[in-house]
């Protein structure tokens, strides 16, 4: 970053900063991952600079030459990488590409089923900050209380009774596969239209690992940068008698211009998405998430549903007497970087945050495996054991140093 360093120093030394905090700590961040650096150069490339309104052949702007080849490249390779009839790359993020498929089929205060933020929704699936609740009339389903899995009777039983207009299948911290099948059998019995969000596992998806929704769903919405390893921004796969609806909800519906470069981006993530080197994160992935899963339950954490069938490991720490927040904090001190998050408890607690989120995608790209997913748990498990005693926070610290040198991320990802 030349051009940088002489234009705003200060700034190039914070991009600095930033790639060296990222080399010297492990992400177990669910929703981030690291990209290979051609994906960083084509965010970085010309194409930030091109104005574009319309689609491919019906601009409203000229010189859009390149821009269109970029999108129909875009389109073309979502189109056969997850099957789908029609494909729409430009949603600026996962929510733009939610509130998209809501607006080109529902109308203002229709109703629409989804999953409780407690129990592994997201919040553009109607929770009261989102934008998404006051423009739609949303009821939540729930995770069953013992097994803390989806309890499809009961979104049977609510969807008969509520008569929603839309059902929304798909979370941000829920570990299980979803029975995409079984909801979009419940949506057409109350004539609803039914969106999976796949936003967490499109990664996942795209390997050919775990079900896909595109089969079963009228939309499905996703985003680049977490399991699929790419850039910003979000994606919609649709039925194609869905197409027209889609794309004038995207624009002129909810967006005016739409980032080339993170288009092109798309479009390369989606090209390297069918490599074996991909796949083999993906398996690698989902392997070191069972087993980080299996060795904290085996320290007596409460892995939320016992487990995990993707990426993601939920933990409850009422049981250890440890706040959300204060287990992310002193791990954050150790250079162990997540998330605190709500659990299915804390649904009727305001303000509280009893858990905490792992995704292994990030140390996966690393090249991490069994042995190391053995020794994260260790740390994680003698730095929240012993909050206040320095001398073992400070070898825990220096002990997730020297792993983070042994797997660079320079090295391992590109």
């Amino acid at each position: 970053m030349l051009y940088l360093a002489k234009d705003d120093p200060a700034l190039a030394e914070l991009v600095k900063n930033e790639e060296n905090r990222l080399e010297t700590t492990l992400n177990l961040i669910a929703a981030e991952n690291h990209s290979p650096h051609s994906v960083l150069e084509v965010m970085g490339s010309v194409f930030n600079t091109k104005t574009i309104e319309g689609y491919p052949g019906n601009r409203f702007h000229a010189g859009c030459i390149n821009a269109d080849q970029v999108e129909n490249l875009a389109i073309e390779r979502g189109r056969s990488l997850f099957k789908a009839e029609h494909v729409n790359v430009q949603p600026h993020s996962g929510t733009s590409a939610n509130l998209a498929v809501y607006f080109s089929v529902l109308k203002t205060g229709d109703r629409i089923l989804s999953m409780s933020l407690p129990h592994g929704g997201h919040l553009s699936h109607g929770h009261s900050a989102s934008i998404t609740s006051k423009c739609f009339d949303f009821s939540h389903y729930k995770v069953d209380p013992e097994t803390e899995r989806i309890d499809y009777d009961q979104v049977r039983q609510m969807a008969h009774c509520l008569k929603p207009r839309m059902i929304v299948a798909g979370a941000s911290s829920y570990p299980r596969l979803i029975d995409y099948e079984k909801i979009s059998i419940i949506a057409r019995e109350v004539s609803a239209f039914f969106l999976s969000d796949m936003a967490h596992l499109a990664g996942l998806v795209a390997a050919n690992l775990i079900p896909s929704p595109v089969l079963y769903s009228d939309f499905v919405t996703f985003t680049c940068y977490k399991t699929m390893m790419g850039g910003r921004g979000g994606v919609i796969l649709c039925k194609k008698r869905f197409g027209k609806k889609i794309d004038s909800a995207i624009f002129p519906g909810c967006q005016g211009t739409s980032a080339v470069n993170l288009i092109a981006a798309k479009a390369l993530i989606f090209k390297l998405a069918m490599e074996d080197k991909f796949v083999q994160a993906q398996k690698n992935t989902l392997e070191n998430a069972r087993v980080m899963a299996r060795l904290l339950m085996e320290k007596g954490y409460h892995v939320i549903s016992g487990g995990t069938d993707n990426h993601q490991v939920l933990i409850d720490l009422t049981d250890k007497g440890i706040s959300g927040r204060t287990a992310e904090s002193v791990l954050e001190s150790i250079g162990i970087i997540l998330n605190r998050n709500v659990v299915p408890k804390d649904e009727n607690a305001s303000g509280k945050v009893s858990g905490i989120r792992l995704g292994s995608s990030a140390v996966s790209a690393r090249g991490m495996g069994d042995d190391q997913m053995r020794e994260i748990v260790e740390l994680m498990d003698m730095a929240l054991m012993n909050l206040t005693n320095t001398v073992i926070i400070d070898q825990t610290k220096e002990r997730v140093l020297a792993l983070c040198r042994e797997f660079s991320i320079n090295s391992k990802v590109n």
